[in-house]
């Protein structure tokens, strides 16, 4: 007796076997490279993300050091970790929009019968791509104020400031496109609305 479908996609093992929007046999199209260069520089930033929380993780070990066994003063350590957990948590944004990471209920669309559920999701899909527009347009002048400006950290270090608030307009950006590449999915029928699949 064949076991009984679950109605969840499982869009976690999707995401840890590659992170791509599943496309249909043979789909060499233009909306599959799309979305798949989408997930590959969305992928790409979630390294990176890895690496500055790594990072992070490292300068407070040695920071402790530097401080709690050589006793000598920090000067750079307490902004370079605020800086690189702000970078990693907007370059990562579009990384765990894709693979589905954020805190979601699936209780609501798991009991909707598929026209309003794809209705929902493509509503939701789509107030997610106006928010994060809008926030990438006004993330992007709050760069390009320190970029024009020279604007540095306050601390003795003083790193520019440009570098670290580059890391909003770029997060935002891309996850206006990663919200393209899954409406895209959606309305294509390459995606089922919240990764929900039909039982058959």
């Amino acid at each position: 007796m064949p076991e009984a479908a679950n109605p969840l996609k499982p869009v976690r093992e999707r995401a840890a076997a590659g992170g791509e929007h599943p496309v249909r046999a043979g789909g060499r199209g233009g909306i599959d490279l799309f979305i798949r260069a989408v997930g590959a520089v969305s992928t790409a930033l979630g390294v990176v993300s890895i690496l500055l929380l790594l990072a992070g993780v490292l300068v407070v070990c040695q920071l402790v050091l530097v401080r709690y066994v050589f006793a000598q003063s920090a000067i750079w350590q307490h902004e370079f970790v605020t800086y690189a957990l702000i970078a990693a948590t907007f370059l990562g944004s579009p990384y765990v929009l894709m693979t589905r990471g954020h805190v979601n209920v699936d209780l609501v669309p798991l009991y909707l019968p598929r026209g309003p559920r794809f209705a929902l999701a493509l509503l939701a899909a789509g107030l997610g791509f106006a928010f994060c527009l809008l926030l990438a347009f006004w993330s992007f002048f709050f760069f390009r104020e320190v970029w024009l400006s020279g604007e540095t950290g306050s601390t003795i270090w003083a790193p520019p400031l440009w570098v670290p608030r580059l890391s909003m307009p770029v997060g935002f950006g891309l996850m206006c496109l990663q919200y393209v590449a899954d409406i895209l999915a959606l309305v294509t029928g390459r995606e089922a609305p919240f990764g929900i699949e039909e039982e058959l």
